[in-house]
């Protein structure tokens, strides 16, 4: 006997193929009676949707939750991260996998997010970004449930992230030996952020080896991640001393962003007084006045390596991954430098 499809059921009904699909996967706006008409003849001629068909063949649900946490006071609109997420969405659909937003809440029902996992019945999870107290993080990295993250660095979970320390030290390395600069700071992201903690470290790191001093005047701890907490950082380096650094390195385009305006609303030339170079290269780094030069991070490979090893993992168990996988980094140079 011949499968049907929902070609053949809307055939059937005199309906179209899209109202036959809304009711199927529960979506979209179809009268009750509509509804009813399909749901009563899909259970007696015992059709079973394509995709529930393989579900139910493979044992698997095709489902991937997601972290977002917004603890971080990351909205979904930071470049970067989001960037990352479209990525990952992307690859994983053409893999017939689709997303879904882990919650720790349901209604009125609290849940840790391995008990939503449980009951989505997803098959893997994906942490774009969040924070290393959050104890459902933790939580899920102990369990026994594929875990990929382009930010979070725990055993339990296999981590997709760029090299920090190679575009820390690409970035060093051109304020001293093309710029010719004397005097380099940094503006750091949140330390309790994983990765801003790696780019900070790595500057300290590349300052001991070269036997430089880091002039601690120099160094500011952004708050958070975006426009308003990178002009206050630079606020607080301007109101600590007489002397800029010539040259600053920034966590984050997005802070960077906020540096910039602050330098400008204090009169403070860039490049000629000071030079920046941001972190990420996200769209709009482009197309500012000056335009901001920046370490590129590249979130299609970021995005893909964590979306096909995490695939990889939920389709074959014995599929070995490293625990930590590092992607090259390349600077970029726009008008917030100049050479020597």
């Amino acid at each position: 006997m011949t499968k049907k499809t929902i070609y053949d059921i809307a055939k059937d009904l005199n309906l179209a193929p899209s109202t036959i699909s809304k009711v199927i996967n529960h979506k979209g706006n179809v009268s009750d009676a509509t509804r009813k008409r399909v749901l009563d003849y899909v259970k007696e001629t015992g059709y079973v949707p394509t995709s529930s068909a393989r579900m139910l063949k493979s044992g698997r649900s095709y489902s991937i939750g997601v972290v977002f946490t917004e603890e971080l006071n990351i909205g979904l609109e930071h470049a970067f991260f989001s960037s990352l997420l479209q990525h990952f969405k992307t690859y994983a659909e053409r893999q017939g996998y689709e997303l879904s937003f882990i919650v720790s809440q349901l209604g009125n029902h609290k849940m840790s997010y391995y008990e939503w996992c449980l009951n989505k019945k997803v098959d893997g999870v994906y942490i774009v970004v969040g924070a290393y107290d959050d104890k459902g993080i933790l939580d899920l990295a102990k369990r026994d449930i594929p875990v990929v993250s382009n930010d979070i660095l725990l055993d339990g979970i296999k981590t997709f992230i760029s090299n920090n320390e190679q575009g820390i030290n690409i970035a060093l390395d051109f304020f001293f030996n093309e710029a010719k600069l004397k005097r380099v700071g940094m503006i750091s992201g949140p330390l309790s952020s994983r990765a801003f903690k790696m780019r900070h470290d790595a500057f300290y790191k590349y300052f001991d080896i070269k036997g430089l001093t880091v002039n601690p005047n120099h160094i500011v701890e952004s708050k958070s991640f975006g426009f308003t907490s990178g002009y206050q950082a630079m606020e607080q380096m301007i109101k600590n001393q007489k002397e800029l650094p010539e040259g600053i390195i920034v966590g984050s385009d997005d802070i960077a962003i906020g540096v910039l305006r602050c330098l400008y609303d204090n009169n403070i030339k860039v490049p000629e007084e000071v030079q920046l170079i941001g972190f990420d290269d996200i769209h709009s780094a482009r197309l500012l006045t000056p335009s901001l030069s920046t370490i590129r991070q590249d979130t299609v490979k970021l995005g893909e390596a964590a979306a096909a090893s995490l695939i990889k993992m939920i389709e074959d168990p014995t599929f070995e991954v490293p625990q930590l996988v590092e992607l090259p980094v390349n600077l970029i140079l726009r008008e917030t430098t100049k050479k020597y």
